[in-house]
């Protein structure tokens, strides 16, 4: 841990800084105390950085991601604030050094015992990423951090969101992503990378660590020659015998398919893995003794020299950070068990101004404030109230309702195909093509009743649980961001059953009950709202549904065979036959809408649990 600097911030949100742990391309990584005592890394973005839109969004989106993961093999996220004039990220901090720093500095390479100690505990880890619908793809021995409990992942910075409200911006096919040595073939191909290529950079990280080299050398011969190499060639296991070699062998399988599941290692891990005890040599054990001996004698801010420095330096002076090393690889820290992340939402504090306000912030503080003690699980996403709201999953009322839209959809096409139908006959009977008595008039009549009474039914049957599934939704975003849901949620029912108000105030509805659900959610609105990124999404669904509701109204209580002659009998049955085919997108799009806000939702139903 390196001493803070003149222009280094004493405070960051909630968080007093004790010192400077290392800094990469992204920004600076400082150690800090939280005001209940806990210890946690903040990382800090570079100002440079934080004024590209682009890069925001995107470092939102990875905070996000984060959230999920954390666990015992993990560091959790604890806070964050994406939002502020210069976004930061608060971890548990894992009081250990690197996989990268034992190796090369401290010890050299591992025991075997200790090698699959390791890979048992890098196995439960991964497990623990990709439950959470993620994939490291940076997988390397510094992003391994030693403790006496076992190993740590950390820096899930480049991780791929595979959930169905991440967008596919964070890694794009076609992006080569990671770093030289620990990389699976199909990232060196800039192919897209699933769970398989994280069993590829294990292998990588557990012939390093029993050999104290990488398994296709290093990047001094040339950083494509090494891209080449792990891409064509057999990987060099010389120092690696039996079990060992076996299980590194078969995670560096070429062809994804190839290797083995992460269930399938645990098992083969299992039984070579040692039982009680510890799994490190006595001297990394020493080490890491020193290293939290360090930790606690950190009770007051270490400084580089002795100056006045105010209680809170602006954190645009922070500067530039050196680009070589990647962000977070000096990252170290650990941790108890993750507690449960606070919502992304900012909490404005008093008003700031002077010198540590930031530029275009006048009048707001540069940090967001940490909101009040938790007093239930998830209650009002974190606010304590009384008597607030938890978030109840929507999982099985969805499915009823997308099965009602589907059927819905079934009855569309059907429909559309009458339609046409009765249209075609009606047609060639004004035309003259066919005489009055050859079509069988009573049975066309028949057919366009018996298809309003089943419409009626079905969608009778569909509003009701509609109507039921948006009061949950409603409800949930209440919870998740209290405040933030305009109108009370009786009206938000009660608004789709008021003519001329139901064609655009639950539209007002819907849109803070995606942003507010969204984790994801980046973009700020006129009013300082965020936007979520599926608006696309539910503009298009309402832009048919107005189209659909409208065009309905034009022509109910009114059917063909009301119109006088044969000629206004065929133009209405036009007409008719036009009006319903935009339903057949708008229940489709419904459908993506139901499911993308349940998806949103259900992502905080597992952070409550």
């Amino acid at each position: 841990m390196e001493p803070l600097g003149d222009g280094d911030p004493r405070r960051i949100g909630a968080y007093r800084l004790l010192g400077r742990l290392g800094a990469g391309g992204m920004g600076r990584v400082y150690l800090a105390r939280s005001e209940r005592g806990r210890t946690v890394a903040v990382k800090v973005v570079q100002e440079e950085l934080a004024r590209q839109p682009a890069f925001r969004e995107r470092f939102a989106k990875e905070v996000a991601a984060a959230r999920r993961v954390g666990g015992e093999w993990t560091a959790p996220v604890l806070d964050a604030d994406t939002e502020a004039g210069t976004p930061w990220v608060a971890t548990g901090y894992i009081a250990g050094p690197s996989l990268q720093t034992v190796v090369d500095e401290d010890y050299g390479p591992l025991p075997e015992d200790s090698v699959f100690a390791l890979a048992a505990g890098l196995v439960e880890a991964l497990r623990a990423i990709h439950g959470a619908g993620l994939v490291h793809r940076d997988l390397k021995p510094s992003n391994v951090l030693v403790t006496i409990d076992g190993p740590k992942v950390i820096d899930f910075g480049i991780a791929r969101a595979l959930d169905p409200f991440a967008d596919s911006g964070l890694t794009q096919t076609g992006a080569v992503i990671g770093s030289p040595g620990f990389m699976s073939p199909e990232q060196v191909r800039g192919e897209r990378v699933g769970p398989a290529g994280d069993v590829f950079c294990l292998g990588s990280v557990l012939a390093y660590a029993a050999t104290g080299r990488t398994p296709f050398g290093t990047a001094d011969s040339g950083f494509h020659a090494l891209l080449f190499r792990i891409a064509q060639e057999e990987p060099d296991l010389s120092g690696l015998r039996g079990p060992l070699r076996d299980l590194v062998g078969s995670c560096l399988a070429k062809d994804p398919a190839a290797r083995p599941s992460l269930d399938e290692l645990a098992d083969r891990i299992r039984e070579r893995a040692p039982r009680g005890g510890t799994w490190l040599p006595g001297e990394v054990l020493a080490q890491l003794g020193r290293h939290a001996v360090q930790l606690l004698d950190s009770e007051e801010p270490v400084v580089a020299s002795v100056g006045t420095h105010p209680p809170t330096a602006p954190l645009q002076d922070l500067p530039s950070a050196p680009p070589p090393a990647a962000f977070g690889a000096p990252f170290t820290g650990p941790v108890a068990a993750p507690q449960a992340a606070p919502p992304l939402h900012a909490y404005p504090t008093a008003p700031v101004t002077g010198p540590y306000a930031q530029p275009g912030q006048q009048g707001q503080s540069w940090h967001s404030t940490p909101p009040p003690p938790v007093t239930a699980p998830y209650a009002a996403a974190g606010t304590g109230q009384a008597g607030a709201e938890t978030v109840r999953s929507v999982r099985k009322l969805s499915r009823l309702l997308c099965l009602a839209l589907f059927v819905m959809l079934a009855f569309a096409v059907c429909d559309v195909v009458v339609r046409l139908q009765i249209f075609g006959e009606l047609n060639d009977l004004s035309e003259g093509r066919v005489s009055y008595f050859a079509v069988d008039y009573g049975w066309l009549e028949t057919k366009t009743d018996l298809m309003a009474v089943l419409r009626t039914l079905l969608l009778s049957v569909t509003a009701v649980l509609w109507l039921v599934w948006f009061w949950r939704v409603r409800a949930n975003a209440e919870a998740i961001a209290p405040g933030r849901i305009r109108f009370h949620r009786v009206w938000a029912v009660l608004c789709w059953l008021v003519p001329v108000v139901s064609l655009f105030m639950p539209k007002q509805i819907v849109n803070d009950v995606c942003d507010n659900s969204d984790p994801a959610a980046t973009r700020v609105g006129p009013y300082g709202h965020r936007l979520s990124g599926n608006r696309g999404l539910l503009n298009g669904w309402w832009a048919l549904w107005l189209i659909t509701m409208v065009t309905t109204g034009l022509i109910s209580g009114h059917s063909w065979y009301d119109e006088p002659t044969i000629d206004d009998q065929a133009g209405f049955a036009a007409l008719w036959f036009l009006q319903a085919i935009p339903a057949l997108p708008a229940t489709i799009l419904a459908v993506l809408v139901v499911t993308r806000l349940t998806a949103l939702q259900e992502y905080h139903v597992a952070r409550r649990d």
